[in-house]
C-alpha cells in the first residue's frame, strides 16, 4: 500500500486551515462537487458475488469511499470481508473505512474509520488509527455534537438519517437546512445519510453535502447499482 498521504481523496482528508474560518459565514469559499461515498450491505452472504458486484459498481462512476459495514458479525468475518473488498476499492483509488471498530480498521490496512456517538470516541480512534487515516463521525441532528467533532479534528462529520432507511435503525432524523448552515460556518466536509436513492439525492446534493453516503438506495436500485452510481454521479455533476 502505497504512503497515506497519496492515497486519501483529497477532500475526504481536507482540515481545518486556520480556526478563524470556524466563526464566520463561509459562503464565498468554493468547494468541490459532491461524491459518493458506498456502504456496504449489512450483510454479505456471498463474499465473492458482492466483491464482483463492488467492482461493476466502482467502475461506473466516481466514488469516493466505501464503509464496510457489517451486522451482527464476528471479528474474523471482518477480517475476511476486508481482506475481499479492500483490495477491489483500493487498486480503484477508493478509500476503504471500517465502521465503528479503529482497532480492527487498523489492523487490516483500511485507510480509515467511521465511529458513531456510542462507539470508541474520536480521540482514541484517532490514537488508534494514527494522524494520517480518515477519521469521520456521527453527528446525527446535532449541529453540537457536529462542531464538537470538527473541533477534536474529525475529518468529515455525517448528517442524518435524511430519509426514512431500513438499512439501519435511525437514532434522529436530520433537517436538509443543518446542511446548509454547516456549508455557511465550517470547511470539515459534511456527510449525508440516511434512506438516500438517486430519486431523493438532489436536494442534499443542492443543500451543500460534500458526500453522500448511499447503501440499499445502490445495491437494491431496480435498474441495478451500476445505473444508480451512474444517476448519482450525474446529479452531482461528475458524469463528464
Amino acid at each position: 500500500m502505497a504512503d497515506r498521504d497519496d492515497d486519501l481523496p483529497d477532500d475526504l482528508d481536507r482540515d481545518l486551515e486556520d480556526d478563524d474560518e470556524d466563526e464566520g459565514p463561509l459562503e464565498d469559499i468554493d468547494r468541490e462537487p459532491c461524491r459518493l461515498y458506498l456502504i456496504t450491505p449489512p450483510r454479505l452472504d456471498d463474499l465473492g458475488a458482492f466483491a464482483a458486484t463492488l467492482a461493476r459498481a466502482l467502475d461506473a462512476g466516481d466514488v469516493a469511499a466505501l464503509q464496510i459495514r457489517l451486522k451482527d458479525v464476528d471479528d474474523d468475518t471482518v477480517r475476511r470481508t476486508v481482506e475481499a473488498l479492500l483490495p477491489v476499492a483500493q487498486d480503484r483509488e477508493v478509500a476503504v473505512i471500517l465502521n465503528d471498530r479503529p482497532d480492527l480498521a487498523h489492523a487490516t490496512g483500511c485507510d480509515g474509520v467511521h465511529v458513531g456517538q456510542d462507539d470508541t470516541p474520536y480521540r482514541e480512534a484517532r490514537k488508534i488509527m494514527g494522524p494520517d487515516a480518515i477519521v469521520g463521525v456521527t453527528s446525527h441532528d446535532s449541529r453540537h455534537l457536529a462542531m464538537l467533532a470538527a473541533e477534536e479534528g474529525a475529518d468529515y462529520v455525517a448528517f442524518g438519517a435524511f430519509y426514512p432507511t431500513l438499512t439501519k435503525e435511525p437514532k434522529a432524523q436530520a433537517e436538509i437546512g443543518i446542511l446548509e448552515w454547516w456549508q455557511s460556518m465550517m470547511t470539515v466536509p459534511c456527510v449525508a445519510i440516511g434512506g438516500i436513492t438517486p430519486a431523493n439525492a438532489e436536494p442534499l446534493i443542492r443543500a451543500g453535502a460534500d458526500f453522500l453516503a448511499v447503501s440499499s438506495g445502490v445495491w437494491t436500485w431496480p435498474e441495478g447499482p451500476e445505473a444508480a452510481v451512474r444517476e448519482l454521479n450525474r446529479l452531482m455533476g461528475r458524469d463528464a
